[in-house]
Order: C-alpha cells, then sequence, then structure tokens
C-alpha cells in the first residue's frame, strides 16, 4: 500500500517511515497541511496517517476539506491529544480511527491495514489464490500447511495485485504502490518481482496482458 504520512516531527517521521517501509509498503512524507494537498494532487494513496497540530493548521482542516468533495480515502489519525472530546471531533470530521501517541507501531500498521482492507471490501483478509491461502491482515502466504517466504517487495506487488482482482494493474500503476516520490525505480523493477513471484507461486497466477498489464484472476 502507499501512504501518506502528514506529520511535521522529523524524528518521528522518519521513523514511522522506515518501519512501514520495511513492511514492503511505500511511504510520501508531508510535514504540513501545504504539502499533504500538494502530494494527494499528484498521486493516489490508500491510507493517510495524519496528526492533528501542523505548522500551518490543524489536520481536521485537511479532513474535512477531503471528506466534504467526497473523498473516501481511509484516515487514521495520531496525536498526541488525549481527550475525549479530541477524539470525538476527529472521528466527527471523517476519520476512520484515532490513536494517540506514543504508539505502537505494530499496531499502528495493523489498523492501516485494517482499513484499507474495508475499503476494498475484504475485512477479513483471507483469500484463497487456487492452492494457496493469502492472510493479508497477518502479511503471509500459505500452500496448504506450509508458508511461502515472499520479500517485502514480493509481497506489495502481489497484495496490490489481489486488491485489485480481476482488473489489469499497469506497470505504473504497481510502481505507485510500491515506490514513494524518493525512491529510484529502476526500469524493469515491476517485471523482476513478478518473475520472481511466478518462479514461487507457478506460472499461472499472475497473468500478464500485454501492453497493459498484470492481473490476478
Amino acid at each position: 500500500m502507499r501512504v501518506l504520512l502528514v506529520e511535521d516531527t522529523p524524528d518521528l517521521a522518519e521513523g514511522i517511515s522506515r518501519y512501514l517501509e520495511a513492511c514492503g509498503h511505500a511511504v510520501d512524507i508531508a510535514p504540513s497541511l501545504a504539502d499533504a494537498e500538494a502530494a494527494l494532487d499528484v498521486a493516489e494513496y490508500d491510507v493517510m496517517l495524519l496528526d492533528l497540530a501542523l505548522p500551518d493548521g490543524s489536520g481536521l482542516t485537511l479532513l474535512r476539506a477531503l471528506r466534504a468533495r467526497g473523498e473516501r480515502l481511509p484516515v487514521v489519525i495520531a496525536t498526541a491529544r488525549d481527550q475525549i472530546s479530541d477524539r470525538i471531533d476527529g472521528l466527527d470530521a471523517g476519520a476512520d480511527d484515532y490513536v494517540v501517541k506514543p504508539f505502537d507501531l505494530g499496531e499502528v500498521i495493523a489498523r492501516l491495514r485494517a482499513h484499507v482492507r474495508r475499503a476494498g471490501g475484504d475485512p477479513s483478509g483471507q483469500i484463497m489464490l487456487g492452492e494457496f491461502r493469502m492472510d493479508r491482515a497477518g502479511g503471509r502466504l500459505f500452500r496448504g500447511p506450509e508458508e511461502v517466504r515472499l520479500t517485502s517487495r514480493e509481497w506489495a506487488v502481489l497484495d496490490s495485485l489481489v486488491a485489485a482482482r480481476g482488473r489489469v494493474m499497469s506497470r505504473k500503476a504497481l510502481e505507485e504502490r510500491l515506490y514513494s516520490f524518493d525512491d529510484e525505480i529502476e526500469g524493469n523493477a515491476v517485471e523482476v518481482y513478478v518473475s520472481r513471484l511466478r518462479a514461487k507461486l507457478g506460472a499461472d497466477l499472475i497473468e500478464t496482458r500485454r501492453g497493459l498489464g498484470y492481473l490476478v484472476k
């Protein structure tokens, strides 16, 4: 998944970003409301992790603007404000969830994944792909009782294709799920990961539509 992290504390933003990227997710950091709006104008995100106290205003301003224009992007507020009234304000403004700093990064990423799955109509996260069982909630893949080990990027490609199951995903769309603005993208990176997945899972699971992209049925 691609995450927009709206957080103005550099050390915290970098720590969250590194953790998410180690799990195979692409992260763009926006330290202000203006930067967040600019990022939303040029990229498509799966979920937003939103601080409230930003240098150019409240995160609630951005959240209300998103909901006012019909954006259904899942938003998890992450803030030091721990009053019940703050939680109510955040949820009433359209947030999908609310976590209080300091938080456990493992729990936060589980919440992000859960909201992305719900937005895609897959709350359980358990999917059968032929002989394989995919646990999207836990980030694991099984053939019978045996786990099939995937790298974080291999998982990210497979998870993106499964999220779009039945629809072709272009190479560019997959790149946008794998890489943030600052990443250097090799020209054949997607092809390499698809090839590795086929070597592990068989040639038939991921179909190539020449000139269009890739498909999991």
